[in-house]
């Protein structure tokens, strides 16, 4: 996060986070919580068993919610995806549902492009 983020920003931040695991039906289970031995203060991991699933997660009222008011407060942020799906177009299938959720809001997308850095699977590039 930012240096200049106040306690009481991220810890509304981290609880939309869990909100957002408690609230969305596709979330199986998640984990929010400090990164110990790693490049990052804080992550969070949401398992979800299927592209629908993934697309009602990434559409989720309470994911929008924590991409507001989380993305500004970060000085660097990485996301990824981890599948056992055999599939040999999974890659290609996750990719397009980002696409099509940076397609829908043009907020969401100015919001990652202004971060200082970003990485990973979710890029709007």
């Amino acid at each position: 996060m930012k240096k200049d983020v106040t306690p009481e920003q991220r810890e509304e931040a981290l609880d939309s986070l869990r909100n957002q695991g408690a609230s969305i039906d596709a979330v199986k289970s998640y984990v929010v919580g400090p990164d110990f031995g790693g490049d990052f203060e804080f992550g969070a991991v949401f398992a979800i068993e299927d592209l629908e699933g993934y697309w009602e997660y990434l559409m989720a009222p309470s994911h929008a919610h924590t991409d507001r008011i989380g993305l500004p407060l970060l000085e660097k942020f990485h996301s990824f995806d981890i599948t056992d799906d055999p599939d040999p177009e999974i890659e290609k299938k996750i990719a397009d549902l980002h696409r099509r959720r940076y397609a829908q809001n043009a907020e969401l997308t100015q919001l990652v492009r202004d971060l200082p850095l970003y990485e990973g699977s979710a890029s709007p590039e």
